[in-house]
């Protein structure tokens, strides 16, 4: 985790997020401090108490990148006892929506074909709306404003991060985040027309 916390200013607004989550005594310490030494404060803290806080939440993350290779966000997810809450914050995307779904496997290349199709290991169909779906890896769609940029935090009873009675993120062979160019309709088979890839990020263990 610290290392994912190079400069405390210019961390996502997400990832501050799920990080007083799992420090919520230590919010006021570290927004008192300021600039380096809130990334100092922060550090120092996970540090000491890093041990019993790693039995205390399930989190993962994926860094995306675009089709250039380009880091343009991360996306996270923590467990919680009812569902994995899933935190979203990308650049450098088209305005508009697109859809953003959970695959297979956790690998990104060639053109982020190799991260398969999406989690679904009981066959059901692609899709929100589809009264025989959704598929375990279907989410709603993500929105970007006209600069390009998107927040977002959606929230699935369907996977798990570890496995816990839902297919796990981090299985044998690892899961994927994928953005698409459109939007998904939540309907269309397979991927409810959300076309090429231009996202991808490979989960792992926060």
């Amino acid at each position: 985790m610290v290392g994912l916390v190079r400069n405390w200013n210019s961390f996502s607004y997400y990832g501050k997020k799920v990080l007083f989550k799992l420090f919520p005594w230590t919010d006021e310490l570290i927004l008192k401090a300021k600039g380096n030494n809130a990334f100092l404060v922060f550090t120092t803290l996970v540090v000491i108490f890093a041990a019993p806080i790693a039995k205390a939440a399930d989190i993962a993350s994926a860094e995306i990148i675009d089709t250039e290779g380009t880091v343009i966000g991360m996306v996270t997810f923590e467990e919680t006892p009812n569902g994995v809450l899933v935190y979203v914050e990308v650049s450098g995307i088209p305005p508009g929506g697109h859809g953003i779904h959970l695959h297979a496997v956790g690998s990104c290349d060639p053109d982020f074909k190799a991260a398969g199709g999406h989690i679904n290991p009981d066959h059901a169909k692609h899709g929100l709306k589809n009264p025989e779906g959704p598929d375990n890896g279907d989410l709603p769609n993500l929105y970007a404003a006209s600069d390009g940029s998107a927040r977002a935090e959606f929230f699935t009873t369907r996977v798990s991060v570890y496995g816990n009675a839902m297919p796990a993120l981090l299985d044998g062979d690892g899961s994927a985040v994928i953005i698409h160019e459109n939007p998904d309709d939540h309907m269309t088979q397979p991927i409810g027309g959300a076309g090429g890839r231009i996202g991808c990020g490979i989960i792992q263990p926060l």
